[in-house]
C-alpha cells in the first residue's frame, strides 16, 4: 500500500498558487495558442526541452501568421526558461505561457507573451503538453484540495469497521466480527463463569481492533485525526481502557453515538460528522485567530490589527505572526521616479489598481516634476511576505469563508500577534 504524503502546507505558497490559477482560468487565447506544460518530478529537463523544440518545428504548419508566431514565441520562451533550471524541482514543475492582450485590452497584434511557473504543492506524476485556447489548470487545482486523512473506527461488541476520509470521500477499508459471545448464556454455565469468559473475549477483541487500527492509521495511512463511533457503551469501554496506541489515543477528535458498527457504521459516522471535519482543516487557523483575539481582549498590548498599523509593526520587527484572510483583494501600487528616485505607494482594492497605476504614470513626479515615474504593483500577500521575510516574522493566510475568517474580517481582514508590547519598549 502506498503511504500518502501529508505534510503541513505553507499557507502563503498555497494562496499564491490559488491566486495564479484563478487568474489563469480567466485567460483565453485568440486561437489555440496558450501553452500548458506539466513536468513530472524526476523527469529530465533536456528531454522536455527536446520535445518542445520539436513542437516548435510542427508549429510552422499553422495557417494563421499571428497564431503561428505566438505559438513559436511562447514555446521559445518556455524552452529559454527551462534552460535556467539546473534540474526539475523536487515535486515537478508546471509552466503556462501564451500571448495575451495587454492589461485593459488592446488591438489584434498587441499581445504580449507572458509566462508563469508554478512548483506544485504535491508530487506531480504526469507529463502533459497542451496547446489550446485556454490553460489547463485542473490538475493543479485538484492538488490544492485538502488531503489531511481522517480515520474512522465504528465499534460495538459484535463487530468493528475501519474507514478513511480523504478530501470529501469516505472509503470503507475493512470490517471484522468480534467472536464475542452474545449477552445471554447457554444453559449449564454459571452466570459468573459466563461473565468472566465474555470479558476475556472482549479484551482479546479490543486488543485485536487496536492492533488493526494501528496498522491502518499509522503504518499504511498516516492520519491526522480519528473519529470513533458505535452504538451503546462499547466504544467508551474501548477508549477508556487505553487499548489504542498512545499516538492514536491522542488523535481522537470525536466520538459519535450511532445506530450501527462495522462498515454501515462508518458511513453513518461520516454523515454525522461533516461539521467537525469541515472544521478540522481549520483547526490550526482557528487557533491562530483565537490567539490574536486573546491578545486583543486581554489588552496585553501584543494584539494589533488594521493594515497600516500591522505594516508599521512589521517594518519595525515587532511582529511574531501576521494573519490575513485570503479574500482581501488588496494590491500595493508603487511609483518610483527614474530620475530622482522619489517613491510613492498606495494600497488599493483590485478594481482601483489600473486607475491608480495610470495616475502615477501620467502625473509628474512629486519630487522633481519629471515625467519618468515607473509603476509596479503586487498582491498584498506578496508584499507582506517580503516584509515578514526581512524580520523573520511568520505569515499565515486564513480562509476568509470560515467562521474565524469572519472574526478576522471584523478587524479589517488583517491582524498580528506581536513579539512584545511595543508600548513598553
Amino acid at each position: 500500500m502506498k503511504k500518502i504524503d501529508v505534510e503541513k502546507q505553507d499557507s502563503v505558497k498555497l494562496y499564491k498558487i490559488r491566486k495564479t490559477l484563478e487568474e489563469l482560468s480567466k485567460k483565453s487565447g485568440r486561437g489555440t495558442e496558450l501553452i500548458t506544460v506539466y513536468i513530472p518530478k524526476g523527469k529530465q529537463l533536456h528531454e522536455i526541452i527536446g520535445s518542445l523544440q520539436q513542437e516548435q518545428g510542427t508549429a510552422d504548419n499553422i495557417k494563421s501568421d499571428l497564431t503561428r508566431s505566438h505559438v513559436v514565441d511562447s514555446l521559445g520562451k518556455v524552452v529559454q526558461r527551462l534552460k535556467m533550471y539546473k534540474k526539475t524541482p523536487e515535486k515537478g514543475l508546471v509552466v503556462f505561457c501564451g500571448a495575451l492582450p495587454p492589461e485593459g485590452g488592446g488591438p489584434l497584434g498587441s499581445e504580449v507573451v507572458t509566462i508563469w511557473e508554478i512548483e506544485p504543492p504535491k508530487d506531480l506524476n504526469q507529463y502533459l503538453y497542451r496547446c489550446d485556447d485556454h490553460f489547463h489548470v485542473d490538475i493543479l487545482k485538484d492538488m490544492l484540495k485538502d488531503d489531511n486523512l481522517i480515520g474512522f473506527l465504528a465499534i460495538d461488541a459484535k463487530d468493528a469497521g475501519w474507514g478513511l476520509l480523504h478530501g470529501d470521500k469516505i472509503e470503507v477499508l475493512a470490517q471484522t466480527g468480534s467472536g464475542v459471545a452474545g449477552k445471554h448464556r447457554q444453559g449449564g454455565q454459571s452466570a459468573k463463569r459466563f461473565q468472566k469468559l465474555r470479558e476475556m473475549e472482549l479484551t482479546y477483541y479490543f486488543n485485536r481492533v487496536a492492533e488493526t487500527t494501528r496498522e491502518y492509521f499509522i503504518d499504511i495511512y498516516p492520519i491526522k485525526g480519528l473519529v470513533i463511533s458505535g452504538p451503546g457503551p462499547t466504544k467508551e469501554d474501548f477508549i477508556n481502557g487505553n487499548y489504542l496506541e498512545y499516538r492514536l489515543q491522542n488523535m481522537i477528535i470525536n466520538t459519535i453515538d450511532a445506530s450501527y458498527s462495522g462498515a454501515e457504521g462508518i458511513r453513518e459516522a461520516f454523515a454525522k460528522s461533516a461539521d467537525i471535519l469541515g472544521d478540522f482543516r481549520m483547526v490550526e487557523e482557528k487557533k491562530l485567530v483565537e490567539d490574536l483575539f486573546r491578545e486583543i481582549n486581554t489588552n496585553s498590548g501584543k494584539g494589533s490589527y488594521g493594515l497600516q498599523e500591522v505594516i508599521e509593526f512589521l517594518k519595525n520587527n515587532v511582529v511574531k505572526v501576521v494573519l490575513i484572510t485570503d479574500n482581501t483583494n488588496l494590491h500595493r501600487v508603487e511609483g518610483k521616479c527614474k530620475r530622482c528616485k522619489h517613491f510613492q505607494e498606495e494600497i488599493v482594492e483590485r478594481p482601483e489598481v489600473i486607475p491608480k497605476k495610470t495616475e502615477f504614470a501620467n502625473n509628474p513626479c512629486p519630487g522633481c516634476k519629471a515625467m519618468e515615474v515607473e509603476v509596479n504593483e503586487q498582491d498584498i500577500v506578496d508584499y507582506l511576505e517580503l516584509l515578514a521575510a526581512k524580520t523573520g516574522s511568520q505569515l499565515e493566510v486564513i480562509s476568509g469563508s470560515a467562521e474565524h475568517g469572519n472574526m478576522l474580517a471584523s478587524l479589517g481582514k488583517i491582524g498580528a500577534i506581536l513579539r512584545y508590547n511595543p508600548g513598553h519598549g
